[in-house]
């Protein structure tokens, strides 16, 4: 099976299995199939809640292929969005006054600068120390969400409100919603994220660094051997990391809330991780895994009022089944390599 098709084989089986669980549990699999699309994409405002919920998974997605094309493996994503998020929304709200298109440009240049700076502490700590980034991005998780509580609840907290949130920024900085999705928060963050998928493929494709990042990532004794700085692209690509996760602060901030509220993130950073997986750490498959956990979290909200034995969390079930399909990506091809063998 070759390479392009694994992905969809994983999907099918994780849906499949996942149809099994609905029918274990009582329900019609092809009722509970029905739901899930005509929730996600059945209507104008529920074919924007799905977008809107993909939207913030291309940029972690992004995030977490560009440390694995250097192979790196960034679990950082959630505290680098932190950053991102509070970084955008305490630009909003300290200078509440200025207007579109400065404001957004603004926010949205903080929140990239806050991500690539929490992302290059892990790079540096590989690069300079030899600290494994995995336990170091994790323990920076920790750290981002105790700052960012820290400037919530004592330095930016919004006096009008009883809920731990900041100063809502500035009218100028906020992105209208699209009304074509009939209230539904996707605007133009969701252009945005098409553009950076367009613009991270060719970087890395067509770019000299992202060349000596990928042969890095590919042989790092014969990039080292070719004189690549494996220290200074290991940094480069924790930044770039970061910054990507950074940029969710465009549609959840700016796009929706129009403030920062600590756990607003919907686990969009661990997810991250299985959409890069999904989409094989190509920003073409991340846009399309993305859609699919979009579709998967709408489309399992309308689980609760239309079955009577399962609930909204069968879309945790569906992802997990889907996430494990894919890594077991070695099994299949034995599986597959024992079918083609001749007798």
């Amino acid at each position: 099976m070759t390479n392009r098709l694994q992905p969809i084989f994983a999907v099918a089986v994780g849906l499949a299995l996942g149809l099994v669980v609905t029918a274990l549990a009582g329900e019609n699999p092809l009722h509970v199939l029905a739901v899930l699309a005509r929730g996600a994409f059945g209507t104008r405002y529920g074919l924007g809640l799905t977008l809107a919920y993909a939207t913030p998974l291309v940029f972690t997605g992004l995030s977490v292929a560009v440390a694995f094309r250097a192979g790196l493996f960034n679990v950082g994503a959630e505290g680098q969005l932190t950053m991102g998020a509070l970084a955008a929304a305490a630009v909003g709200a300290v200078w509440p006054g200025w207007g579109a298109p400065g404001a957004w440009l603004a926010a949205g240049t903080a929140a990239v600068a806050a991500g690539m700076a929490w992302g290059a502490v892990p790079g540096v700590l590989r690069a300079w120390r030899g600290s494994h980034e995995v336990i170091n991005t994790i323990m920076l998780n920790f750290i981002a969400a105790g700052l960012a509580n820290y400037v919530t609840m004592y330095v930016l907290r919004n006096p009008a409100s009883q809920n731990p949130e900041t100063r809502p920024v500035g009218p100028g900085y906020m992105l209208a919603p699209w009304a074509w999705f009939a209230g539904a928060p996707v605007g133009w963050g969701l252009p945005l994220a098409i553009g950076v998928a367009v613009a991270v493929g060719w970087w890395l494709e067509r770019s000299v660094t992202g060349l000596e990042l990928r042969a890095l990532g590919e042989n790092e004794p014969a990039a080292r051997a070719a004189g690549i700085n494996a220290g200074r692209v290991r940094v480069l690509a924790f930044a770039l990391a970061g910054g990507l996760a950074g940029l969710v602060a465009v549609p959840e901030v700016l796009g929706n809330t129009g403030r920062f509220r600590p756990a607003f993130s919907a686990q969009y950073g661990f997810l991250g991780i299985a959409v890069a997986l999904l989409g094989r750490n190509r920003p073409g498959g991340i846009l399309a895994a993305a859609l699919l956990f979009g579709a998967l979290q709408k489309g399992a909200t309308d689980l609760d009022m239309e079955t009577d034995h399962v609930t909204r969390e069968l879309a945790l079930v569906f992802q997990a089944l889907i996430i494990l399909a894919v890594a077991a990506e070695g099994a299949w091809e034995m599986v597959f390599r024992r079918r083609a063998r001749p007798c």
